[in-house]
């Protein structure tokens, strides 16, 4: 930049006249003040500016690396960016279309069949407990990663390749899909809520990152979903979910883990056992504490209350008669911009919102949550047509509320979670939250399949779809009369009693130290996760 702005200067000179050396006239200085180089500066300012907007998130990134260990942004990365983000919007898009155009069910009956998809959800504290308390070969990481990505990739290419398979078998395949999801889950979840405990301070800066993977996954997998769909099909289009379990079957063997050394020689098995009751002990001691199970009943009731109507307005959206007949490409493209919608959620929250109090945010976005469902009721009953709005550009606007919004409500909810959780246990009972947590989605699902049989919502008949969504935004905003349940307390604070906090020598043991390296750096010192 100096050498520029010298160049400029010594052009100015040259085309000077030299009227008085001494002293200029005003004209003179006049044309010196026009070609002063100041707006060169401005404009080398606001390109600094520019540049220092965007390095700014991989100086978070590095931040975040140096704090946490590079080892866990990378497991944060690969399992809610890829195996969630990506695997989970792809998913949705594509056997929403199987179940319509290859099965042919009705729209309530897929609610159902999407809420079996939560069963390994709300499994996830026996998976915690399996992953903690029961080593295979002394290993309690690498090996479940294994069993996730071979579940998930072998129950992707037999529905992919075998034709059309029985309901039943389609259903196993998919609840197959989503275990080794959930399974994968798990492990990384322990570890964030654990770092949640020691570095209290980065505990937002954690879910944020787990935000934005999560949302820039989602990005690439809707934006590519309608492409595929259209194109190969919905059944051909799942070969392409067998690559992020196929990912995890090598993460399995890149974890650098090792075994734990203990001067005790009991049996392995006596061990475990001991540590299960342990754990099992440790949760039930947990739950009972009021400052856990009331935040707790209000993350349930907040999910289960808010009856999913997803299906309906997906038939409604592609139907050809009653709806706007949206094609596989435009489907696919709203959902991309509800992920993109979800990232600036993420990044307003981490800019604006990680300082407020649990209670007070959660009030007024609940409040937001149920106020901007209404623009679905506006849209089915297309009352944007009206006003001259076109369908198009109503969904996107609609689209892009709802997911900023949802995306605000979701993060402090997990944080809050990851903040109910005992040292010592920390893994096994994030999963339990996040099992409750999983029981209201499925919750969610059931009551919005009921209500869409109960009020007649067909594959071809749509007459009460906008009652429903009605029923939706109601039992919304009656959450709010459950706010009392969420603490006052802000997103950094201890919630919990601090003798509740399990010593490592009373539960099962803190987790061994895992680390994320490559192959050759193995046999190198770990640092815990």
């Amino acid at each position: 930049m100096g050498s520029k702005m010298d160049s400029v200067e010594d052009q100015e000179v040259e085309e000077k006249p030299l009227i008085n050396s001494s002293k200029p006239s005003s004209d003179q200085q006049q044309e010196e003040d026009s070609h002063s180089p100041v707006e060169p500066c401005k404009k080398t300012t606001r390109s600094s500016l520019l540049f220092s907007l965007l390095i700014e998130p991989f100086q978070w990134l590095q931040m975040l690396s140096s704090q946490l260990n590079p080892s866990f942004i990378f497991g944060i990365v690969l399992v809610y960016g890829l195996s969630q983000g990506f695997s989970g919007s792809f998913f949705r898009v594509v056997t929403d279309y199987y179940w319509k155009d290859v099965q042919k069910v009705q729209p309530s009956m897929v609610q159902i069949y999407i809420g079996l998809y939560y069963i390994p959800w709300v499994m996830k504290p026996i998976w915690g407990l399996f992953t903690d308390v029961f080593p295979i070969k002394g290993y309690h990481r690498r090996p479940y990663f294994v069993v996730a990505g071979v579940m998930g990739c072998v129950s992707a290419l037999l529905v992919a390749l075998l034709g059309k398979l029985p309901i039943s078998v389609s259903l196993a395949c998919f609840i197959g899909i989503t275990a080794g999801v959930a399974i994968a889950d798990v492990t990384i979840d322990a570890c964030i809520a654990r770092n949640s405990i020691e570095f209290r301070s980065l505990a937002p800066d954690m879910q944020s990152l787990c935000g934005l993977c999560s949302s820039a996954g989602s990005l690439i997998g809707y934006s590519t979903s309608g492409f595929f769909v259209h194109h190969l099909g919905p059944q051909v289009s799942l070969c392409l979910l067998a690559i992020p379990p196929a990912l995890l079957i090598v993460l399995g063997f890149v974890i650098h883990e090792t075994r734990p050394v203990t001067a005790s020689l009991r049996p392995e098995k006596k061990k475990a056992m001991e540590n299960l009751v342990a754990a099992v002990r440790g949760m039930y001691t947990s739950i009972k504490c009021p400052q856990v199970w009331k935040p707790s009943l209000y993350m349930y009731l907040s999910l289960a209350l808010s009856i999913s109507t997803h299906e309906g307005q997906f038939y409604w959206y592609t139907d050809p008669k009653a709806g706007p007949a949206f094609s596989q490409e435009f489907i696919g493209a709203i959902y991309a911009i509800g992920a993109v919608a979800s990232m600036l959620g993420v990044l307003i929250y981490h800019k604006t919102l990680k300082n407020y109090p649990f209670r007070n945010l959660l009030f007024f976005v609940q409040l937001l949550y149920g106020l901007s469902g209404m623009l679905d009721v506006i849209f089915i009953l297309r009352w944007n047509l009206i006003f001259g709005i076109p369908d198009s550009f109503f969904v996107i606007m609609e689209q892009s509320v709802s997911h900023i919004i949802t995306r605000i409500r979701w993060i402090p909810m997990i944080l809050l979670s990851t903040r109910l959780c005992p040292i010592g246990i920390e893994g096994t009972f994030f999963a339990l939250l996040m099992c409750i947590d999983s029981l209201g989605s499925l919750s969610s699902k059931w009551g919005g399949g009921m209500a869409l049989h109960f009020l007649h919502v067909t594959r071809t008949d749509f007459t009460n779809l906008w009652l429903v969504i009605l029923i939706r935004n109601i039992l919304r905003l009656a959450t709010i009369g459950l706010i009392f349940l969420v603490p006052k307390a802000d997103q950094s604070d201890e919630l919990i009693p601090a003798d509740l906090l399990t010593k490592k020598s009373d539960t099962i043991p803190i987790d061994e130290g895992l680390q994320l390296v490559s192959i050759s750096e193995k046999h190198e010192a770990y640092i815990g996760a």
